[in-house]
C-alpha cells in the first residue's frame, strides 16, 4: 500500500471493518491491485499484490477501476457484497463486504481527503445500520456485536468535544438519578414515619377506648368495686384519717377543685378534614390486623377522637382556674403524635369542660396561657362564670417534712363510678348510657362529682419540683397541692411509682410566675 497516487485531489478509499480481529479500525486503500488477507483471529490484512502476508490466507483482490475498487473473490473463499453472494463487484461507497461465510464483514467508503478524519456519529451509526440489514448471523448475536461496537467506536473514533458531551451527559443523568433516588428515600421514610403515627395514635385510641365504659366494662366494674376500686378509697380514706388531714380543709377546698373532661382531634389545615375512622358496611369502625382502628383522611367515619380526664382547681382571686399544662395542652404529652404537624395535621379540641361539685351543668373552658418551663397552665370559664369560693394561695414556702393534703380525681370516671354504688352502675348499663360524656353527664345530676383527697408528707423541695408522697393516680393531674390550712402550695403534676410511690408537683412559685405574666399582660415565651 505505498504506491499512493501522486493526484491530490483523487478520491481516498477505506475499508472500515465491522467486526473480526481488527473491529473499529480504518485501512486506506493505496494502489492498482491489492490482496486480501485473512488470518486466524479473523483480522484483514491488505498488501500490493504479490507481496504476500505471512501466516494469512488470500480470500479477495481489490483491482483500481472507474475511480473506484472493483473485488474479486480469490480461491475457494465466498465472497458476499451488501448480502449477495459475488464473484466481482464493483465497490460503490456504503457498500458492505462480507469475507466468508462468517465474515469478518467491512464497509467501503470513498471520500474526499477531507472528509477522512475523524468518524461522525451519523456514520458510525450508518455503519452498525449496515451491519444489521447484512449480516447473516443470528439476530441475537448481531445486537450483541452492534451494542459492543458502538461503545468501542463512539469511545475511540467520535471527536474529543462528542467524548466530552457524553461523558458530561451521562454525568448528569447519573446525579439525576441519584437525586431522584434520594428523593424516593426521603418519601418512603416520611410516609412510613406517617404511617407509623398514625398506626401509634390509632393503637392509643384502642388502648384508652376512649375512656368510653362498654357494658362489658360495666359488668366488670360492677364486680371489682368491692374488691379493688372500693378498697382503694377505703385505703385513702384511712390514710386521710392517720395522718389527721383536715377535714375542714378538705371540706372548704371541695367546690373548687373540678372535674375536667376534654377530647381532641387531628384536622388537615390545608383542606379542614379531620382525620377519622374508616367505616365497614354496618357504620362500625374497621381494625386492622392488629385490632387498632384504621384511620383516613377521607369518607364520612366518625372523627377519631383521643379523650381523656384531669383536675383542676379554681383561685379565689380573679377566679381563674389552674391545672397542668399537659391537661390544657393534652397533645404535646403524646411524642407519637409530635410528627403528625409534618403532614399538615394540626390537634384541635372537639369538646373541654369542667364540672364544678354541687353544680349540673358542664361548663365549656378554655386555654389562657401555659407555662413554658413548668407543667402549670391557667383556663378560664367560656360563659359566665359560677359561683365558686375558690382557694387562696399561700405565703410561706414549703420545707421537707411539710405535711401536704392533694386533691383531685384519680382515675377519673370510675373512681366515681365505684363512689356511686353498683345501683346507680346498674342504672346506667339498662338505660344504654355508657358513653364518656353521658356518665359524667349523670354523675353530675346525681352530685357525685367529688374530688378525692388523699395526705402525705413532702420528700424534697427544689426550685422546679415538690416530691412527696400523698397518695393519687392518672387523672388527679391538675389538683391542688395544699397545707393542713387550706392554702395552696403547688399543683400536683405527675406520678412516680418506680420511685416509692412519690409524685411531683409544680412549685408555687412557677404558679406564680405564670400568674404575673397574665397580669402585665405579657407572653410565657417572653419571660
Amino acid at each position: 500500500m505505498d504506491d499512493r497516487p501522486d493526484v491530490a485531489s483523487e478520491p481516498v478509499a477505506t475499508l472500515d471493518h465491522l467486526t473480526g480481529g481488527a473491529e473499529g479500525i480504518q485501512s486506506t486503500l493505496h494502489g492498482e491491485t491489492l490482496d486480501v488477507f485473512l488470518h486466524a483471529n479473523k483480522r484483514i490484512h491488505i498488501t500490493p499484490a504479490r507481496t504476500g502476508s505471512e501466516g494469512g490466507q488470500e480470500i479477495a483482490r481489490l483491482h483500481l477501476a472507474a475511480g473506484s475498487y472493483e473485488i474479486e473473490a480469490r480461491g475457494n473463499h465466498p465472497l458476499w457484497v451488501n448480502g449477495k453472494l459475488v464473484s466481482s463487484h464493483l465497490l460503490r461507497t456504503a457498500d458492505v463486504i462480507e469475507f466468508g461465510d462468517k465474515g469478518p464483514i467491512s464497509r467501503y467508503c470513498l471520500c474526499g481527503e477531507e472528509d477522512k478524519p475523524r468518524k461522525v456519529v451519523s456514520e458510525i451509526l450508518s455503519e452498525a445500520g449496515a451491519y444489521l440489514r447484512t449480516s447473516r448471523q443470528p439476530v441475537f448475536t448481531r445486537v450483541c456485536r452492534v451494542l459492543m461496537s458502538l461503545l468501542r467506536r463512539f469511545a475511540g473514533q467520535t471527536t474529543i468535544l462528542f467524548r466530552l458531551g457524553v461523558i458530561a451527559a451521562i454525568a448528569s443523568l447519573g446525579l439525576l438519578v441519584y437525586q431522584q433516588y434520594q428523593i424516593n428515600v426521603m418519601l418512603q421514610s416520611e410516609l412510613a414515619r406517617e404511617r407509623a403515627n398514625i398506626e401509634k395514635f390509632a393503637e392509643s385510641l384502642s388502648q384508652a377506648r376512649e375512656q368510653a365504659l362498654t357494658p362489658e366494662d360495666l359488668n366488670t366494674l360492677r364486680d371489682q368495686i368491692d374488691e379493688t376500686l372500693a378498697a382503694n378509697i377505703g385505703r385513702l380514706e384511712v390514710l386521710e384519717k392517720s395522718r389527721k388531714a383536715s377535714a375542714r380543709a378538705i371540706a372548704a377546698a371541695t367546690p373548687s377543685v373540678l372535674f375536667l373532661q376534654g377530647s381532641y382531634a387531628f384536622r388537615e389545615a390545608s383542606t379542614g378534614r379531620f382525620l377519622r375512622y374508616v367505616a365497614g358496611p354496618d357504620g362500625q369502625p374497621v381494625a386492622d390486623d392488629r385490632g387498632n382502628p384504621r384511620l383516613t383522611l377521607e369518607g364520612e367515619g366518625t372523627i377519631a377522637q383521643k379523650r381523656y380526664t384531669g383536675t383542676g382547681f379554681v383561685l379565689a382571686k380573679g377566679g381563674k382556674i389552674i391545672t397542668n399544662r399537659h391537661i390544657a395542652l393534652p397533645w404535646e404529652s403524646d411524642a407519637n403524635l409530635t410528627a403528625f404537624g409534618g403532614r399538615g395535621l394540626q390537634p384541635e379540641f372537639i369538646r373541654f369542660v369542667a364540672y364544678v361539685p354541687g353544680k349540673v351543668e358542664a361548663l365549656p373552658v378554655e386555654l389562657v396561657q401555659a407555662s413554658d418551663d413548668a407543667d402549670v397552665a391557667v383556663l378560664a370559664f367560656t360563659g359566665a362564670s359560677p359561683q365558686v369560693p375558690g382557694l387562696a394561695l399561700s405565703s410561706i414556702k414549703l420545707t421537707s417534712g411539710d405535711n401536704v393534703i392533694v386533691m383531685g380525681y384519680p382515675t377519673g370516671l370510675r373512681a366515681m363510678l365505684a363512689q356511686a354504688g353498683k345501683a346507680f352502675v346498674m342504672k346506667l348499663r339498662e338505660a344504654g348510657e355508657t358513653n364518656f360524656w353521658k356518665v359524667a353527664e349523670r354523675l353530675s345530676e346525681n352530685t357525685f362529682i367529688q374530688p378525692l383527697a388523699s395526705q402525705g408528707i413532702v420528700a424534697k423541695v427544689t426550685a422546679a419540683t415538690i416530691v412527696y408522697d400523698a397518695d393519687t393516680a392518672k387523672g388527679g393531674s391538675g389538683g391542688p397541692v395544699m397545707d393542713s390550712n387550706g392554702l395552696v402550695v403547688g399543683v400536683n403534676a405527675a406520678i412516680l411509682p418506680e420511685y416509692g410511690g412519690s409524685n411531683i408537683g409544680v412549685p408555687l412559685e412557677k404558679l406564680q410566675q405564670l400568674l404575673d405574666l397574665i397580669e402585665t399582660g405579657k407572653t410565657a415565651s417572653t419571660e
